[in-house]
């Protein structure tokens, strides 16, 4: 078992998405908040579970799909950071640099 462990920019992530969905429905901005912090409970007992991020090609960076969003994780032992959650339209090699996981 690995411990789940959200760095900030992730949370910030999570915050913008509410905040954007939220300016239509604050019920609906808060269950997709809920769903994303759900999503990647699964990888507490199967780390390799989720896909290998196909931009980067390294096996220690994966992500777990929830509806539209890219939950990006970095494994690093026995833990799993939650690195970004990304809307899947977006450009992922224009928002997220891996070697800014370097000191995770």
């Amino acid at each position: 078992m690995v411990k789940i462990v959200w760095t900030e920019p992730a949370l910030d992530d999570i915050h913008s998405i509410m905040e954007f969905i939220a300016q239509d429905s604050v019920y609906y901005a808060d269950a997709t908040a809920r769903g994303i912090l759900d999503a990647p409970k699964r990888i507490k007992n199967y780390p390799l579970s989720g896909r290998i991020v196909p931009e980067f090609c390294d096996t220690t960076i994966r992500e777990v799909i929830y509806t539209s969003y890219r939950i990006i994780y970095k494994t690093i032992d026995s833990r799993c950071f939650i690195v970004a959650v990304i809307h899947a339209s977006r450009d992922i090699i224009r928002h997220l640099t891996p070697a800014d996981w370097n000191d995770l």
